[in-house]
């Protein structure tokens, strides 16, 4: 199982590099309940149309750090990404924590995040 949630993490990470709304809407839950770097929370529907539009424009992304632990079959992951581009026009080079949430929605689906948060390390 470890292997597959490293394999969904870089997928993760390429799509949004790519902005790949196809990958996108396959590793994200439905449900997905995001809270980012300020507070704000926002949905699958929500992410896939910052990446659609333009509004989030990543340029590189850069992990450094990545640990898993699992709880029966969910996989919590905490991750340190370096991230820089462009949201809502404006310019960002930013060292973030990500905390995302892995399970399987039904028991033949692939990996999805279900929940994930995201803060500035200082």
């Amino acid at each position: 199982m470890e292997t597959e949630i490293i394999h969904s993490e870089a997928r993760l990470r390429q799509a949004m590099l790519r902005s790949d709304l196809n990958v996108l809407d396959e590793l994200l839950a439905p449900d997905l309940i995001f809270t980012n770097h300020l507070g704000q929370v926002m949905t699958k529907q929500d992410d896939l149309a910052a990446h659609r539009s333009g509004t989030l424009h990543i340029e590189s992304l850069t992990p450094s750090e990545q640990t898993i632990q699992f709880v029966g079959e969910v996989a919590i992951v905490s991750a340190r990404v370096r991230i820089w581009g462009t949201y809502a026009g404006v310019t960002s080079d930013t060292d973030l924590r990500f905390t995302r949430v892995w399970a399987k929605i039904t028991a033949s689906a692939a990996w999805q995040a279900i929940a994930a948060h995201s803060s500035i390390v200082m």
